[in-house]
């Protein structure tokens, strides 16, 4: 090992003082000396003595026994980068990354980069924001512990910028539609929307093969009325932005949700909305290639119908529709005695209340136990 490495190793309590003389091949006694020096010239107060004059960067050693206590109790669980923000951010520390990337893996805290692979280009970002959007579910024990959760999240592709990230028990096409209609409602409609090809997105009749875009899903059908195109990836490395974004989420997300005491679902989802997004952005947002953007306010009063998972049924002859095992009863309307025999829409809003229309009209209003919230229905049965 390298004279320095030792040290660190020492100073990080991985070894004894004692252990690192017997390995360096010095007395005890010159040990000692040699930490009084590096207590009075810095971390580098020995290569100092060597070269006859002191470095202008000495850094001092309860700096550096500070900073390896510091991985080893507190952030051991943390990348060197995002530990690094941690030395800057919370604790006053100004050390350079490069150093304290060689103190943790000289002091055998963090394993050494492996060396890097074949260099491959990068497809260029779209120029402005709004034109393309990563949408991706990573699921992951965000919380440290035995339980799998999935992460939704929305990114720009001309900046990286996240524009929605939420916890859920599994991405589906309700969870999907929940992040599509937040980003709708806060930015705007945007151009285009880059996924992989997960059920919910697009219908795919063979494995391995192209999607049917004739046959869209429901979150296909509701970007399609919103004018949104939809773009399929056909492999991970075609995702390659979100993906190493998500690299990016698990480095990070658990250890900020443990030093934060986090433990719920709720409590992560209030974390990531009022303040683990923003921080997020200001370390890896990057500035668009062109001025302006793409997103357009949407003139659109009716998401609450576009972002519905729709069914068509007909009614039975005693004014029934079903779904499975669900079933819900429709009463008189002023535009027909009954239904019956007619196609209706069956609506399931995200809100778990479901609305049933026979063309533009709403025919009846169930909550999430199928009780009706109809008032006209509720005046004629108290009549």
């Amino acid at each position: 090992m390298k004279l320095q490495d030792v040290l660190l190793k020492a100073m990080a309590k991985k070894i004894s003082w004692a252990d690192a003389a017997e390995i360096i091949g010095v007395s005890c006694r010159t040990m000692r000396r040699w930490r009084e020096r590096m207590e009075e010239g810095g971390y580098s107060g020995l290569a100092d003595r060597r070269k006859g004059k002191p470095s202008a960067k000495r850094v001092p050693l309860k700096t550096v026994e500070q900073v390896l206590a510091l991985y080893r109790e507190t952030y051991h669980d943390l990348n060197i980068r995002h530990f690094h923000e941690k030395l800057r951010d919370k604790h006053k520390i100004e050390l350079s990354y490069t150093f304290v990337q060689q103190a943790l893996q000289g002091a055998g805290l963090v394993a050494r980069g492996k060396k890097r692979g074949k260099h491959r280009r990068r497809r260029e970002r779209r120029p402005m924001p709004g034109m393309l959007l990563h949408i991706d579910g990573s699921k992951h024990q965000w919380f440290g512990d035995q339980r799998w959760h999935d992460l939704i999240v929305i990114l720009d592709d001309a900046t990286s910028e996240i524009y929605y990230a939420q916890l859920v028990e599994e991405e589906s096409t309700r969870t999907v539609m929940a992040g599509l209609r937040e980003v709708i409602e806060t930015q705007g409609l945007f151009c285009a929307l880059y996924s992989d090809r997960g059920t919910h997105f697009f219908y795919t009749p063979k494995a391995g093969e192209k999607v049917d875009k004739q046959r869209p899903t429901q979150v296909g059908r509701a970007l399609k009325e919103l004018g949104v195109q939809m773009i399929p990836a056909y492999s991970p490395q075609a995702r390659g932005r979100s993906e190493r974004s998500f690299g990016t989420w698990q480095g990070r997300l658990p250890q900020e949700l443990r030093l934060a005491e986090i433990e719920t679902v709720e409590a992560a989802n209030h974390f990531l909305k009022e303040r683990y997004i923003a921080e997020f952005n200001t370390n890896f947002t990057v500035i668009a290639a062109q001025k302006g953007t793409a997103f357009r306010r949407s003139s659109r009063t009716d998401l609450d119908w576009i972002f519905t998972v729709q069914t068509e049924r007909v009614v039975a002859k005693d004014n029934t529709v079903a779904i499975a095992e669900r079933s819900w009863q429709l009463d008189k309307s002023r535009f027909r005695n009954t239904l019956a025999g007619a196609t209706v829409t069956i609506h399931e809003h995200l809100d778990g209340t479901v609305s049933i229309r026979w063309g533009p009209h709403t025919v009846g209003r169930f909550g999430a136990h199928g009780k009706s919230l109809n008032p006209s229905a509720k005046r004629e049965r108290v009549a």
